[in-house]
C-alpha cells in the first residue's frame, strides 16, 4: 500500500479546479482523474473521505460522493471500504470507441521516459559487488558520503572528462531526485526563487515547490537557434537574483536540446555575478545520439553543482546518484542529508562503482537502439500525425511535440481509452502552460511505438470529431508562460 492523501494536500493539487462550466462533481472528477494520469497523485493511494474533502473544499458531501462514484465507474478509484477508495489505472482489453483498434491488456506507459536495465552488464556488476561485500560487513554500513569505491570512480570519471575532481567533492545519493532535494534544502530557503527552463523536468518542479521555493521560469522558445534564450536567463538572474538555477543543458528533458559551450560560459559568468548557484542535471549527458561535443558545465566554474545518476544510462532500479561540488558545499549537503537519511544501500553502491568504471560498456548498443527508436517515432509521427510539429532531439529519451490545438490535457484524459498513458504538456511547466505540447518518449521498441502513435492518432481523431469534448475537458484556456 502507498498510504493516503489528506484533504489539504489534495486541495493543493486541485488548484483552481471549479470553473463553473460543468456540474461541480464532473469537474472535480475530471481534475482528480488527470492528476492520477499525470502521476501527481500516485497509484494505490487512499483519497480523503467524502466528508473530510467536502468540508475542506466547502462543498456538499453529495457533490464529492458523485465525483468519487464517477471515478469508480471510469476505473480510477477502487471500491474500497466506505468512501476511502484507492487510486488506480483502468485496464482495458479493447478501446472505448475505435473499431478495429486492438488494445493490449493494460496500458502502454508513455508517461515515463526510462529504459530497461542494460541486463547482462547490470547483473554482472551486482554479482561482482557481492564478492566485495564481505570486506565491508564488519563496519556499521552507514556512510553519509557514500562508499569510497564509488566516490573514487565518479571522481575519476569527471577528471577524465576534463573536470579535475577528488572523492571529497562527491556525495553519493539515492538517485538524482534525492540529490536535488538535498541541494534545495541546503541552499534555498522558503520563498526563495529558483530559475528553471520552461519547459523543464516535472519532478524538479515538484521538488522546488515542496521545498517552499518559487520556480522562476524562463522560456525555451520553440524552433529557435540558439535553443536557449541566454539573454533572458542573464536578465532574469540580474533582475530577480534567484538563489538557485536548475538547468538540464545536456539533452534537455523534455526537448532533447543541448546547450553550446558559449552559452554555458555566459551562464556561469552571469550566475557568479548575481550570486545564483547553478545546479546542473547531467543524468542524460551520456545519451548523446548525434555525437555532439560539449564540455561539462562544471568545467567553466568550480561553483557549479552537478547532479548525476545511472538511472537513464543503465537502469532506474539502481537508485544511485551523486552530487559533485566544492568540498565546502559537500559538507553542507552532508549535514542536510543526515536529517533525511543516514546513507544509501551498500551493495547497490558497489555495483554502481563497477558500472561507473566501465561506463561506456553498454552505451554503444543502447545508443544505436535509441537512434533506431528515435527515427521510428519521428517517421510514425510524420506519417500518422502530420499536423504535429516535432522538435528533433539531439539526444536523451524524448521528443517534444507541438500540437495543432491546445489539447494536451484532453489527449491525456482520452488516451487510456485507446491503451496508452500520457503526461500532459502542462506537467512540464508553470501556470498551466504547454497545452499545445506533448512529450513522447522513444524508449519503447518500434512495434510498441507504432501502437502508441496509432493510439495518439485515434485520440486525436476523437477530439477532432467532437470539438465540445475539448471544451468539456477544459483545455481551451490561454497558456500563462511567465518570462522575466
Amino acid at each position: 500500500m502507498s498510504g493516503s492523501l489528506n484533504p489539504t494536500a489534495l486541495v493543493r493539487l486541485l488548484g483552481s479546479w471549479n470553473s463553473g462550466a460543468l456540474p461541480a462533481y464532473r469537474e472535480l472528477a475530471d481534475v482528480v482523474r488527470l492528476l492520477v494520469m499525470d502521476g501527481r497523485i500516485p497509484l494505490d493511494v487512499a483519497l480523503p473521505s467524502e466528508r473530510a474533502l467536502a468540508r475542506t473544499l466547502g462543498l456538499s458531501r453529495t457533490t464529492v460522493t458523485a465525483a468519487y462514484a464517477s471515478l469508480r465507474e471510469q476505473g480510477f478509484l477502487t471500491a474500497g471500504q466506505g468512501s476511502r477508495g484507492r487510486t488506480c489505472i483502468p485496464h482495458r482489453t479493447e478501446p472505448a470507441s475505435a473499431p478495429g483498434f486492438a488494445v493490449p491488456e493494460g496500458l502502454l506507459d508513455l508517461a515515463y521516459a526510462s529504459l530497461p536495465a542494460a541486463g547482462e552488464v547490470v547483473h554482472r556488476a551486482f554479482a561482482d559487488a557481492l564478492t566485495e561485500l564481505p570486506a565491508l560487513l564488519p563496519g556499521f554500513g552507514y556512510d553519509a558520503l557514500g562508499v569510497p569505491a564509488l566516490r573514487e570512480a565518479i571522481a575519476e570519471k569527471y577528471t577524465a572528462e576534463g573536470v579535475p575532481t577528488t572523492p571529497g567533492q562527491i556525495l553519493v545519493t539515492s538517485g538524482a531526485q534525492h540529490a536535488l532535494n538535498i541541494v534545495l534544502r541546503a541552499l534555498a530557503g522558503k520563498q526563495d526563487r529558483v530559475l528553471v527552463e520552461h519547459p523543464t523536468y516535472p519532478n524538479a518542479l515538484d521538488a522546488i515547490r515542496a521545498a517552499g521555493c518559487k520556480p522562476l521560469p524562463v522560456a525555451l522558445p520553440w524552433g529557435t537557434s540558439p535553443a536557449w534564450d541566454i539573454d533572458a536567463m542573464v536578465a532574469t538572474m540580474n533582475q530577480q537574483r534567484p538563489a538557485m538555477a536548475y538547468l538540464v543543458p545536456d539533452f534537455h528533458n523534455p526537448t532533447g536540446r543541448i546547450m553550446s559551450d558559449l552559452q554555458r560560459r555566459r551562464l556561469t559568468r552571469a550566475a557568479a555575478a548575481s550570486g545564483t548557484v547553478l545546479v546542473v542535471d547531467e543524468t542524460l549527458r551520456g545519451l548523446n545520439l548525434d555525437g555532439v561535443r560539449t564540455a561539462p558545465m562544471s568545467s567553466f566554474s568550480p561553483a557549479v553543482v552537478s547532479i548525476g545518476s545511472l538511472s537513464k544510462s543503465h537502469w532506474a532500479g539502481l537508485r544511485t546518484g551523486w552530487i559533485r561540488a566544492d568540498e565546502s558545499l559537500i559538507a553542507r549537503f552532508i549535514a542536510t542529508r543526515t536529517v533525511m537519511d543516514l546513507g544509501g544501500p551498500v551493495v547497490e553502491q558497489l555495483a554502481a562503482a563497477r558500472l561507473v568504471r566501465s561506463f561506456a560498456e553498454p552505451l554503444d548498443a543502447r545508443l544505436e537502439e535509441l537512434r533506431h527508436n528515435r527515427e521510428s517515432l519521428l517517421g510514425l509521427l510524420a506519417e500518422h500525425l502530420p499536423s504535429w510539429e516535432v522538435e528533433r532531439p539531439r539526444g536523451g529519451l524524448t521528443a517534444w511535440c507541438r500540437l495543432p490545438t491546445p489539447c494536451s490535457t484532453a489527449l491525456t484524459v482520452l488516451a487510456p481509452d485507446f491503451g496508452v498513458r500520457l503526461a500532459a504538456g502542462p506537467r512540464f511547466g508553470v501556470g498551466g502552460a504547454f497545452e499545445h505540447y506533448l512529450r513522447v518518449p522513444y524508449t519503447l521498441p518500434a512495434e510498441q511505438l507504432e501502437f502508441a502513435v496509432g493510439a495518439l492518432r485515434a485520440a486525436q481523431d476523437k477530439l477532432d470529431a467532437s470539438p465540445h469534448l475539448r471544451r468539456t475537458l477544459k483545455t481551451e484556456r490561454p497558456a500563462a508562460v511567465a518570462v522575466a
